[in-house]
């Protein structure tokens, strides 16, 4: 892939955001298809998926779930599947890793690293709601750890190896990078390694320009030339850090997950508009977006035709 190829990833729902702060957030299966979908034709290379309970939009892990979507978004698009092994804060790794095992997909995500993981202040912007569950979901992670112990990212890169899955290694901080540089260097993971560097999500690093720099310098350090990065900038952050990082030579996430705005204080009507969007500012800068095939060379991935969906 020439260098000044973008990959363009897709967060289509994730598990932070509730029903209540947008109609939009695509909630049933048919609506997360279909903005993925639309993500993927508006120049979006990689969608990255979580499952919702139809009825309620609590995350789920239930691998029937994902199964409702994922074969529908592989007849209609090329993009590159990204599942969740994340999940959400309701979730135990086992369950984290029932969609991906049964999917054997071409990426998952991979969290490095236990960390505190606050959503809680979102709870005091909102005084009803569209389900009971939302508000305690919120407020519960006040007390909780995002856990992801080295013995649990070895279970997942071992569930990696077997199926031919590669990760965005996702990294709140630059101990992450650590742990991932300990990985590297040990064997377990095989370049090139694709790192998300993520800002803006409380018990992490803080959406700043000068935490960009500070991780960007960092992975150099650690990883040297067997890593290409994309940047991930929470809430309203997440046009300004991700240009930054395609300035700085590196790829870039949006998606409803990150974000659920498009402008201050206009809610994005679905994911395909900041996919739009960003593609806008990538091209304004000189730069051309990867497609899927790019994506997968860029990435060494297995391909489309060797998943289970």
């Amino acid at each position: 892939m020439a260098d000044n190829k973008i990959i363009i990833t897709c967060a289509v729902t994730g598990s932070i955001h509730t029903p209540t702060m947008s109609p939009y957030l695509p909630v049933t299966p048919a609506e997360i298809a279909e903005q993925a979908i639309g993500a993927a034709e508006a120049g979006a290379a990689i969608l990255h998926l979580h499952a919702r309970d139809p009825a309620t939009g609590l995350p789920t892990p239930d691998p029937d779930v994902f199964m409702d979507f994922l074969p529908r978004i592989k007849q209609a698009t090329d993009a590159v599947v990204n599942i969740t092994t994340g999940g959400g804060s309701n979730m135990k790794l086992e369950d984290r890793l029932a969609a991906p095992r049964r999917a054997s997909p071409e990426m998952c995500s991979l969290n490095m690293g236990s960390m505190n993981f606050g959503t809680f202040p979102m709870a005091g912007k909102y005084t009803s709601w569209k389900h009971d569950w939302e508000e305690p979901f919120l407020q519960s992670t006040k007390d909780f750890v995002f856990k992801n112990t080295f013995a649990d990212i070895e279970t997942v890169l071992a569930f990696g190896r077997e199926n031919g899955t590669r990760f965005e290694f996702e990294c709140y901080d630059t101990g992450h990078l650590q742990t991932l540089a300990h990985y590297l260097k040990a064997g377990h993971v095989e370049p090139p390694v694709f790192v998300q560097f993520v800002l803006g999500i409380l018990g992490g690093v803080d959406a700043h320009p000068d935490q960009l720099l500070h991780m960007k310098q960092t992975a150099d350090r650690l990883l040297g030339e067997d890593y290409r990065f994309s940047v991930l900038a929470a809430g309203r952050h997440q046009m300004p850090l991700g240009t930054m990082g395609v300035i700085l030579g590196g790829n870039v996430r949006v998606g409803l997950e990150d974000s659920l705005m498009i402008g201050r204080g206009q809610l994005a009507r679905d994911n395909a508009e900041q996919v739009t969007k960003v593609r806008t500012i990538v091209e304004h800068l000189g730069h051309e977006i990867a497609t899927p095939a790019e994506a997968r060379s860029a990435l060494a991935l297995k391909g489309g035709d060797r998943v289970g969906f």
